[in-house]
């Protein structure tokens, strides 16, 4: 397991994972989680003129047409890259789990991007809200409104995506093993990809393993455990602070980030950090020139402490506690 774990990705910056379809997915992408309009589209141009080929997107955002002006500048015929060369992911909501609402709402993200095909489109929960035009839909006290739709016929929908062309591969986010399978169970096309909260201190080695063994790739979503998030607690834990990752960024010449980073990469695993300043984008992507040794692997991911940052909360009773623990469909009630 460890050296599975450990296995080692060729040292270039056309480091990728291989999809079930057989194509390529960039090992780095950019994130665009939190990134606000009005930076947004600087940091997709940075990121393309230091390398990167990924962009990781989602319609809840609220970010894709910025995004999309980005793209429309810098691919094409006469441009700097070619449609091709740039893997780009996006993410069905959850207001638009029933099977008459995945097309239309692929298609206005297409619009939004300004591209005729995605390279990646997942479901971005496997819970439904009620339809609509709001994203979060709620009742006169301030509730959400859930719909119980089941995910294997909004799965089903997706898969009329990739017959069309409109995407080239589709996959899940935030499912837990047995909602994987579950899936696995009815699909004509496999899943490709899961996204998942992962780094350190959550290190998802269950959730990898069992991937690995179904053919899916694992993408990271806050790998460096999203230290700008409005609702941080004072009294959580640190990742980046953490002293087996300053000691290997000490004895690397590298910053605790991209400590981070390789471990995630050397473990075969995609990752999508969030940036929108230009050094910390360039610095996120410079982490192909070096490689943790098996050991130094393994101590990171001995760090893990089941510390999930990604869980939307509520207050009751003066407690926070998960929003959306009640749904028939929500995936952290599992082990894994």
């Amino acid at each position: 397991m460890l050296h599975d774990l450990a296995q080692e990705v060729e040292q270039n910056m056309n480091d990728f994972a291989v999809l079930n379809t057989g194509r390529k997915m960039p090992l780095l992408g950019l994130g665009t989680w939190k990134s606000e309009t009005g930076k947004v589209k600087q940091a997709v141009i940075w990121a393309l003129q230091a390398g990167y080929r990924h962009i990781d997107c989602a319609v809840i955002y609220g970010n894709e047409v910025e995004i999309g002006e980005a793209l429309q500048e810098t691919l094409g015929s006469g441009k700097a890259l070619r449609r091709e060369d740039v893997f780009v992911t996006s993410k069905l909501w959850n207001t638009r789990h029933h099977p008459e609402d995945v097309e239309p709402s692929l298609l206005k993200t297409l619009k939004d991007l300004k591209l005729e095909y995605l390279d990646l489109y997942l479901i971005h929960w496997p819970y439904g809200f009620q339809r609509g035009d709001a994203p979060f839909p709620r009742s006169e006290d301030g509730t959400l409104l859930y719909d119980n739709i089941d995910y294997k016929l909004t799965w089903a929908a997706m898969e009329k995506l990739v017959e069309k062309g409109l995407v080239r591969a589709i996959g899940l986010s935030n499912f837990n093993s047995r909602q994987i399978d579950d899936v696995l169970s009815i699909a004509n096309i496999k899943p490709t990809v899961l996204q998942v909260e992962s780094h350190p201190y959550l290190n998802q080695v269950e959730l990898l393993a069992h991937c690995r063994e179904r053919g899916l790739v694992l993408t990271a979503y806050s790998p460096l455990g999203s230290p700008d998030r409005a609702w941080k607690h004072p009294d959580e834990p640190v990742l980046l602070e953490e002293p087996v990752i300053a000691a290997l960024a000490q004895k690397y010449s590298k910053s605790h980030a991209q400590i981070i980073l390789r471990w995630q990469t050397q473990r075969g695993v995609v990752t999508i950090p969030k940036s929108v300043t230009e050094s910390r984008i360039k610095e996120n992507i410079e982490i192909f020139d070096f490689s943790l040794e098996v050991e130094e692997i393994k101590s990171i991911t001995d760090l893990h402490r089941d510390w999930r940052y990604i869980v939307p909360t509520i207050t009751v009773d003066g407690k926070s506690v998960p929003r959306d623990a009640k749904h028939p469909h929500y995936p952290f009630n599992d082990p894994y």
